[in-house]
């Protein structure tokens, strides 16, 4: 019998010395994943291979049972009436054999030895590693390793055309909640930049969750937006008015419904040709209609510049973002934590296993009625880390990495659905809990309703400590604050792995509770926390926008190195000259025709 598995359970495995081989359906995931390295080696708990044990026995052994390291039959006993009889030839072949057993026995003897030694070796740094998290760092940045963010460009860059030169207009529907229409808006300044078109301020759908006719107007600082952006697209507020037979009315726009996803080549393609048909076009929906991944660095650039630096909230947004920043902060270090534990969100997740029966009956319903249908089993969905963490899960997370009941938080959510019987567990752990609405009194208040207060959210989020988010997916507000955070000083982010926790959570459900904190511990020390690491598959380019947007001061490989000082300079001293040849080409348009250029369009 020996020691193995979790939480000290005991596994037998034959005689006390032969434990050569495991079920791996027993061990935990990181044994499991790794095969023994040859026959006469055992999968270890701790994810290492350990020789067979009961060396000594070697050497009394056939050499089919040592060579098979199985757990073996006993030997058949002599029968004392049959004498036994060797031959010479015999006698000498187990005279030669000794040497060989007592040298097998040996090496097996030393290996034991050394495996012995890593393994408590690793299992001391295993457990410095897991006792030596020090939440007070967490507190603070990341470290930068020379890293800064830079998304201006560092190539030539030539300006919009003018007004007399674009291919035509390009107006969008983004649809969807905040975030993803802030994608959208991103990836619409890259298709007019693409198309060599002028884009007309982007429409925002009145979103069906928050009912909120704001508007891009009533978000976003529309002046600084244009100013922003204006050596990289021409924006207009609204469809130029055409002169035809000496009557003016607004141009129409042809409707094209844009492929999910699509290549930069179908907007050089079969947008541009219908642009330069009809003179303008109406892209509807606009949400995820453009690919992430684009080979073009300048490209991504310009969505950086769009999402960290154009899109910025309107004046009583950002003062009130502010004055609760403040407030928190005058308390000392606060973390934030978007709980995405709603309606919507569920529903779209398929987890709804863990509510009562009217409360399944409504997400159901939310479903049916607002997404595609398909099957989803609980159980499998929350294998794969598709449902949201509950508030209880996030502040087991939180206590097992060693935050304490002191810890500041604020809560960015909407509508927690099930009730507050969901919170009572996380309020019990984490009692100093704030919102909006517990902060922003009176006026602030009047300012976090509906997609503001969702604005507020995020930029309360964007200048936390530490942000926590329990649900990221594409174009929404973890996805696309963790980008943000990443790009304005590696800010901490502290990102469950909500695959890997998921049967940690099953297990204490089911009442195995031994080693929980530490297990949860070790899967969230392989967190990144904010610092720069190299994107990969299936991570979104607004979550993590490294190396494309960032640059060092002393590269290693040139296509990192940061772009001169005076960049914009350069881009200004372009665009006034672009301009003024533009006035000379409309005034010799002028004198060569009477008709104003929009009536060729």
């Amino acid at each position: 019998m020996r020691e193995g598995g979790e939480g000290g359970k005991r596994v037998r495995g034959g005689r006390s010395q032969w434990h050569c081989r495991r079920n791996p359906a027993s061990l935990p995931p990181q044994a499991a994943e790794v095969p023994p390295e040859a026959s006469g080696t055992a999968a270890n708990p701790n994810g290492t291979t350990a020789m067979c044990s009961g060396t000594a026995a070697l050497t009394q052994r056939s050499e089919t049972e040592r060579l098979s390291c199985s757990v073996p039959h006993p030997p058949p006993k002599p029968n004392p009436a049959i004498p036994m009889r060797r031959s010479p030839g015999e006698a000498s072949l187990r005279r030669r054999r000794a040497p060989v057993r007592l040298c097998v026995a040996l090496a097996a003897l030393v290996a034991c030895t050394i495996w012995l030694w890593s393994s408590s070796a690793g299992l001391t740094l295993a457990s410095y590693k897991a006792h030596d998290v020090d939440v007070n760092k967490l507190w603070r940045t990341a470290e930068s390793k020379g890293w800064r963010a830079s998304s201006a460009p560092r190539s030539y860059w030539p300006p919009p055309p003018t007004e007399f030169e674009t291919n035509g207009y390009l107006r969008v529907r983004c649809n969807g909640g905040l975030n993803q229409q802030r994608t959208a808006i991103c990836n619409a300044v890259v298709a007019a930049r693409i198309m060599n078109a002028t884009l007309v301020l982007p429409e925002l759908d009145t979103n069906s969750f928050w009912h909120d006719e704001s508007g891009f107007v009533g978000i976003y600082d529309v002046p600084h937006f244009i100013k922003t952006l204006k050596y990289d697209v021409r924006i207009i507020t609204s469809f130029p008015e055409i002169s035809t037979n000496g009557k003016s009315k607004k141009l129409k726009a042809h409707q094209i419904r844009p492929p999910r996803d699509a290549p930069v080549t179908w907007y050089k393609t079969v947008a541009l040709e219908k642009m330069k048909n009809y003179g303008a076009i109406y892209l509807t929906p606009f949400s995820h209609r453009m690919a992430e991944d684009i080979n073009d660095p300048e490209i991504q650039r310009l969505r950086c510049r769009v999402n960290y630096h154009a899109l910025r909230f309107k004046p009583n947004i950002m003062k009130t973002s502010s004055e609760i920043v403040n407030k928190l902060r005058s308390e000392g270090h606060f973390m934030s934590i978007h709980l995405r534990f709603e309606m919507d969100m569920l529903a779209f997740a398929g987890c709804i296993d863990i509510f009562t029966p009217q409360e399944q009956k409504m997400l159901i319903k939310y479903r049916k009625e607002n997404f595609a249908e398909k099957e989803l089993v609980y159980r499998e969905r929350r294998l794969i880390g598709k449902c949201p963490l509950t508030p209880e899960e996030v502040g087991l997370i939180l206590r097992a990495m060693g935050f304490d009941n002191t810890t500041h938080i604020y809560l960015a959510s909407g509508e927690l659905f099930g009730g507050k019987h969901f919170m009572r567990p996380f309020k019990v752990m984490f009692p100093r809990l704030e919102n909006h609405s517990s902060v922003g009194h009176g006026k602030l208040e009047e300012n976090t309703r509906g997609l503001a207060g969702s604005a507020v959210d995020y930029m309360v989020c964007l200048l936390s400590d530490i942000f926590v988010p329990t649900y990221d997916g594409p174009s929404n507000f973890a996805n696309n604050l963790m980008g943000h955070r990443l790009y304005y000083g590696f800010r901490t982010t502290v990102t469950p792995n909500r695959k890997a926790l998921a049967p940690l959570f099953m297990d204490r459900e089911e009442g195995q509770t031994a080693g929980f904190e530490e297990r949860v511990k070790q899967v969230m020390l392989t967190s990144h926390f904010g610092g720069p690491h190299k994107r990969i598959h299936p991570e979104s380019f607004y979550t993590n926008s490294w190396p494309e947007c960032f640059c060092q001061v002393n590269p290693v490989n040139r296509a990192d190195e940061c772009p001169p000082d005076n960049i914009y300079e350069v881009l200004e001293n372009q665009f006034l000259s672009e301009e003024g040849l533009g006035e000379v080409k409309a005034t010799n348009q002028a004198d060569s025709t009477s008709q104003p250029e929009e009536t060729t369009i």
